[in-house]
């Protein structure tokens, strides 16, 4: 029996009222019975969430956001609380992006923080971990990523249980490396295995990195790979029902 794969796409800071219209309405067109295998969830920017709700609706393709605070509410100016993003009918969020970490500073005590904020709200959080080229060199890609989900694994089983993980080699986003099949699996397993130790290994655990059309499948054939956060490929309608069919 072929597992129920997670595929989702990053937008990332792109985008516009029209060319969203034009993405989504090709997605929903597209995502036929071939896909059944495959949930399907795009993350947009805070201000194109009210479009998502409008036109997703009552879809197969569900929606989340790109980051959150982990306040409810207050004097926290240019921040976006968990509860405005169920407001808007979102049920992902991804936490911890490598961007956010390397770009805005985020420590892995803001993302626990952010994490909790996302479970208590009843929303989904994708907890982004993952390694940089200097560190996978050095061989310490584990303990990079033991470092960035320890007080995550800290969390009751209830809570742990909810959560899904996106591991993403630093050096492979954006930058048309990806980690081969055989490097990833080596990685989830890893990371399936911290998991397991906490009594949660039905967690899932997505790849993301450069995955693309053409390596998805190779990627999904590897038993602890549950699914893809794409990025660039996820802007392309055609490329990105492609990795949801693979």
């Amino acid at each position: 029996m072929t597992k129920q794969r997670l595929v989702m796409g990053n937008w990332k800071m792109h985008g516009s009222l029209a060319s969203n219209q034009q993405l989504l309405e090709q997605l929903i067109a597209g995502l036929g019975s071939a896909h059944s295998h495959s949930d399907v969830v795009v993350c947009a920017p805070h201000p194109y969430l009210a479009q998502l709700q409008q036109i997703l609706t009552n879809t197969a393709i569900q929606w989340g956001a790109q980051n959150l605070s982990e306040h409810t509410q207050g004097a926290f100016t240019g921040e976006v609380s968990p509860l405005m993003l169920k407001d808007f009918g979102c049920q992902w969020v991804l936490v911890g992006h490598s961007e956010r970490r390397a770009l805005y500073g985020e420590t892995d005590a803001d993302v626990l923080a952010k994490t909790v904020a996302a479970l208590d709200a009843g929303l989904t959080p994708v907890v982004c971990v993952g390694e940089t080229e200097s560190e996978q060199a050095a061989g310490q890609t584990q303990a990079v990523i033991l470092q960035q989900l320890q007080s995550i694994l800290k969390l009751e089983t209830a809570l742990l249980s909810r959560i899904v993980v996106a591991y993403e080699p630093v050096w492979a986003i954006g930058t048309g490396k990806s980690a081969t099949p055989e490097q990833a699996q080596a990685v989830h397993a890893y990371i399936r295995g911290l998991l397991a130790r906490h009594h949660v290994a039905a967690v899932q655990v997505l790849y993301g990195g450069s995955v693309n059309a053409g390596n998805a499948a190779d990627l999904f054939a590897m038993p602890d790979i549950d699914g893809a956060l794409v990025g660039g490929a996820s802007l392309k309608a055609a490329d990105f029902l492609s990795i949801a069919a693979a």
